[in-house]
């Protein structure tokens, strides 16, 4: 077997139903398998499975177990050379995966591939990520993008020919086999976000590397999947402290959780000053003073 398609879904019936159909119309002259994950979803995902997909592998879980645990669980029985990640809200293009494949096939030190993500009117989206460090954290990004753009690429630039990054947005990302065995599986203690960057950091530190291939191309409906509320900004923080934590030493790791406190702060402060100058008009402005003041209090209480 060539390649393993595993898909994490919760509750996006619909767009899961797309994303494999993407597969199957687009995917040539490559031996795969799909292994879809269900997280406990109550919209009858597993029952369209069985009846549009019977011969797509299914992993059901009673409960939510997240991103990392559940991909895991497909991991363990997969028996592809390569692993192919993908969200539920990701469409493939012609020839994406074959453009990855190939990639790997011809470069024995390359752990991952990543591709382009498409915005539904064909703009493009960031699909590389940097390590968190102090200096992301507290620089202009959009800036370190202009003054250091091989050491920060990103979607302002239109590469012609894969790059070496850092790591690879997981909405679409192809992993060597051996490079899992080597680094090991995803940490389970993070249970969405930083997954992929927390592995791909393993993976750095073993000598593996990791590419974008810009001519692989996947619309990608960005947030369908996991969702915009506060919960799915907990868990973002959540998982930046839980990489910091496990990478750097504890007096690093203070000066983040400092940094990132008073950036919150700051942010609540300016967004409820804009929110009273405008006496509550602005929706945008309501909307990003009531998450902020909230991301604060559950700060204040602990990450609880």
């Amino acid at each position: 077997m060539d390649l393993s398609v595993v898909i994490v879904n919760w509750n996006t019936r619909d767009l899961l139903c797309d994303c494999i159909r993407s597969v199957f119309d687009t995917v040539r002259d490559i031996a795969f398998e799909i292994i879809v994950v269900d997280n406990g979803s109550s919209d009858g995902s597993t029952a369209m499975l069985r009846e549009a997909f019977p011969d797509v592998r299914i992993i059901e879980n009673r409960e939510n177990r997240g991103f990392a645990a559940a991909n895991n669980q497909a991991f363990r029985i997969m028996e592809g050379r390569y692993a192919l990640l993908l969200n539920t809200d990701a469409v493939l293009t012609e020839g994406a995966v074959t453009e990855l494949y190939r990639f790997l096939e011809s470069r024995s030190e390359a752990a991952m591939a990543c591709g382009q993500l498409l915005n539904r009117d064909g703009s493009l989206q960031n699909s590389v990520a940097a390590f968190p460090t102090l200096l992301t954290l507290t620089a202009n990004m959009p800036l370190l993008e202009i003054l250091f753009p091989r050491r920060f690429p990103s979607k302002r630039y239109r590469h012609t020919e894969p790059v070496k990054v850092d790591s690879g947005v997981g909405a679409c990302l192809m992993v060597r086999r051996q490079a899992m065995d080597d680094a090991g599986l995803l940490d389970e203690r993070y249970f969405f976000y930083f997954e992929e960057t927390d592995w791909a950091y393993a993976m750095s530190r073993k000598g593996w590397k990791i590419f974008h291939v810009p001519a692989a191309r996947i619309y990608h409906l960005q947030g369908q999947s996991v969702g915009t509320g506060i919960a799915s900004r907990m868990s973002f923080y959540r998982s930046r402290y839980a990489f910091f934590r496990k990478w750097y030493g504890k007096p690093y790791y203070t000066v983040v959780c400092c940094i990132l406190f008073i950036r919150l702060a700051i942010n609540a402060l300016l967004s409820t000053a804009g929110m009273l100058l405008t006496l509550g008009q602005h929706p945008d402005l309501r909307r990003k003073a009531d998450v902020y003041q909230e991301l604060l209090a559950w700060h204040l209480r602990g990450l609880p």
